[in-house]
């Protein structure tokens, strides 16, 4: 099959090429998926690049999210299987093999099958971004009449994210850096959209929220936004944040918010509990049944330009999943 690899860190350009290998066997326990599209995240060129530390294995097949159809089963899997439309999630994560590939082999219950009439595209965005958004919405319970913040809401996660809250019953306010992004983060049913780098983002969102605060943050940035947090968060509100590139050690207002009675929760999709995995894919199952979950395709590439893609996410200009087209007979 052929398979997009990487043998050491480096620059895209560098390091990523493309590579006959041998196709791969599913396990007891796995399916065999032959791929249809494959999702480029951060995480993934980060990785590639060396920024997440020494590579775990001498040879990579990147990504962990993509999409396809199974074509056949290991032992302990219902062959009915076979034939099935799914999304696939954590394919690359603790393992040498993801989803930039022709085929991937992967254990059964990390492809989801995707609801009648929903195409790979769509599958393909899903995976981080989704787990991820609902995880840091219902991690503690339902939103419904809450004031949800979304801070990146025109990110993959935010997007989600804005989406959820809304199929959840909260007020959503979303913050984005321009025109463009705010456009998009009302498209994705945010209630109240605030440009931080044209309005006081503290202002803006006391205003939008009432007086009594964000009851929940979905947060992108948790180091760089503490002092908004602190300003904006409701008493018992909780923050559940996925990202801290900006201030990856911040020091933390701890009696501020303890006085608030302010519950953190950090978010990592890959290692999120089996439970609230189960409780994602059931919600986003039936959230795209009825059309009410959109992915959202920033760019497409063919395999033969996976550089490209990298180079893409690296842009930090996109808006929605860069995805890579692997194989048209699915």
């Amino acid at each position: 099959m052929k398979a997009a690899i990487y043998e050491a860190s480096g620059p895209a350009e560098d390091v990523l090429k493309l590579a006959e290998i041998t196709d791969p066997v599913p396990g007891k326990g796995e399916v065999l998926v032959r791929v249809a599209y494959s999702a480029v995240h951060p995480s993934d060129v980060k990785t590639r690049a060396g920024l997440r530390g020494a590579l775990a294995f001498p040879r990579i097949i990147p990504h962990s999210d993509g999409s396809g159809r199974i074509v056949a089963v290991g032992a302990g899997v219902d062959p009915a299987r076979i034939g099935q439309s799914v999304w696939l999630w954590n394919a690359a994560w603790a393992r040498a093999d993801g989803t930039a590939a022709e085929l991937v082999s992967i254990p059964s219950d990390q492809a989801v099958d995707l609801p009648e009439g929903v195409d790979f595209e769509t599958g393909a965005t899903l995976g981080i971004p989704a787990i991820t958004a609902h995880r840091c919405l219902f991690s503690d319970g339902p939103v419904t009449g809450q004031t949800v913040l979304v801070t990146g809401g025109a990110g993959t996660v935010g997007s989600m994210a804005i989406q959820m809250a809304k199929r959840g019953g909260a007020t959503v306010i979303a913050t984005v850096s321009g025109e463009t992004k705010a456009r998009h983060a009302t498209a994705m049913g945010a209630d109240h959209v605030v440009n931080y780098h044209e309005a006081d983002v503290v202002d803006q969102i006391r205003r939008a929220a009432g007086k009594d605060g964000v009851d929940r943050i979905v947060e992108v940035e948790f180091g760089g936004n503490l002092e908004v947090t602190k300003a904006v968060i409701a008493e018992g509100g909780t923050v559940a944040a996925y990202g801290s590139a900006q201030e990856p050690e911040p020091v933390l207002p701890f009696y501020a918010l303890m006085f608030m009675n302010v519950t953190l929760r950090m978010v990592l999709a890959y290692t999120i509990p089996l439970a609230a995995r189960r409780a994602a894919e059931v919600d986003i199952t039936k959230w795209l049944a009825d059309g009410s979950l959109k992915g959202v395709v920033a760019d497409r590439f063919d395999l033969d330009d996976v550089v490209l893609a990298h180079q893409s996410v690296e842009s930090g200009q996109r808006i929605g999943v860069t995805l890579v087209r692997v194989s048209d007979a699915v």
